[in-house]
């Protein structure tokens, strides 16, 4: 592998660690800050969660929109940099709202999967794009077992521990960019910084241009905010239906994100040589139906056990969508792109979690009329549903033929 895509991979993990490596010590954090109790550190995480979600959805088309104009290589260095800054700012914070400047910020930076993703795209043939983009969720799929893991351990050096090993991460990265990352964006497919197109209702508006994208954004929303049914109530999920203690929900997290990077990195080579783009995103929407639907009704631990990393087996549906979008938009436009399905995804981070657990708690709670703790599996499993007619709408051939 060369260099300046491995350097792009790690980015992409360190991305995704970043997030989870903090997980295990948030709440001991926060009660340490505020002196409050658990259910005031859960309201206070929820907060950092939104906001960082929140930046994400402003600022990802405003990193993408500017690595069109500067370059991708400045802007992830600098990215890099600040993100090192960030998480040793948040190693010291003292104040709830030094921590949450903090999240902010990482949020800001965390958009730097945009660029990533966008210079995958410039180094890539068009008939490879769509398994490349595999390789940048093989590598997010890493750092989400990675991450939470290293957390737990490194928690148990102090509730700061973790940000340190985020920050020194970041920066060593940083490093490495400096020295193995050439420039991708030339002067031939360089073009101006443009405020209007640098948000996220214009970045839409901009793509919603090409013929069929509106549709594609939304089947690309609805199975985001499907498949973080996952991170939203699995905890809750595997504790109510089997009983599971926090190590049983993590080997089952660590498991399923695994199976995704073995997917994303390898199957999807094979499912996209066979079935084209457009037939794998049809195949990956059709096998969450029936994997919603199995985690629904599921009763056995051991056979939810088996499950979690098989229902990893339709993770090819965004390297797909990336893969048909990013042919269509040319070479200009990779970073505005990618910038916008970077806002779309932050709008799935902000809505998901929300609208699933709320799903959960009313089949859950004591005067239920029904006790179905699967419910939310269902609601993903109906907007799945949703997603694959609007993808197989006679309209969208022409984009993703």
């Amino acid at each position: 592998m060369r260099l300046p895509v491995a350097f792009i991979l790690i980015t992409v993990m360190i991305d995704a660690m970043g997030v989870g490596l903090i997980i295990p010590v948030m709440p001991d954090l926060i009660r340490d800050v505020t002196g409050g109790d658990l259910a005031h550190a859960a309201l206070w995480g929820g907060v950092l969660t939104t906001v960082f979600a929140v930046m994400q959805f402003l600022f990802g088309p405003v990193i993408g929109n500017l690595s069109d104009r500067y370059g991708r290589r400045p802007v992830l260095l600098v990215s890099l940099v600040v993100m090192a800054a960030d998480y040793v700012v948040m190693a010291v914070a003292g104040t709830m709202w030094l921590l949450l400047l903090g999240r902010m910020i990482g949020g800001i930076t965390a958009a730097t999967q945009s660029t990533a993703s966008a210079y995958m795209a410039d180094i890539s043939a068009p008939e490879k794009k769509a398994q490349n983009f595999g390789l940048v969720g093989a590598a997010f799929g890493l750092g989400f077992v990675i991450g939470p893991l290293m957390g737990g351990l490194l928690g148990e050096w102090g509730t700061r521990a973790p940000f340190w090993a985020a920050a020194g991460l970041a920066g060593a990265n940083a490093v490495l960019g400096y020295f193995v990352l050439g420039e991708t964006v030339t002067d031939a497919i360089r073009r101006p910084f443009q405020w209007r197109r640098a948000n996220p209702l214009g970045a839409f508006k901009s793509l919603g241009q090409f013929p069929g994208f509106g549709r594609l954004f939304l089947v690309f929303f609805l199975y985001q905010v499907a498949f973080f049914v996952y991170p939203a109530v699995w905890a809750y999920f595997g504790h109510a239906r089997f009983g599971w203690n926090a190590g049983m929900v993590g080997l089952s997290l660590g498991l399923f994100g695994i199976m995704m990077a073995v997917v994303q990195g390898g199957l999807i080579r094979l499912i996209l040589a066979r079935l084209g783009e457009r037939g794998t995103v049809i195949y990956g929407l059709v096998f969450d139906v029936f994997a919603f639907a199995a985690l629904a009704f599921v009763t056995s631990g051991t056979v939810a056990l088996i499950l979690t990393p098989l229902a990893a087996l339709g993770a090819v549906i965004t390297p797909a969508l990336q893969g048909i979008m990013s042919k269509a938009v040319g070479d200009t436009r990779q970073g505005e792109l990618q910038g916008a399905l970077t806002s779309v995804s932050a709008v799935a981070m902000i809505l998901a979690p929300l609208l699933m657990t709320s799903v959960f708690a009313q089949f859950t709670r004591s005067d239920a009329p029904v006790y179905f703790p699967g419910a939310p599996f269902l609601l993903s499993l109906g907007l799945i549903v949703i997603a694959l007619a609007v993808f197989l709408n006679p309209r969208n051939r022409a984009v993703a033929a």
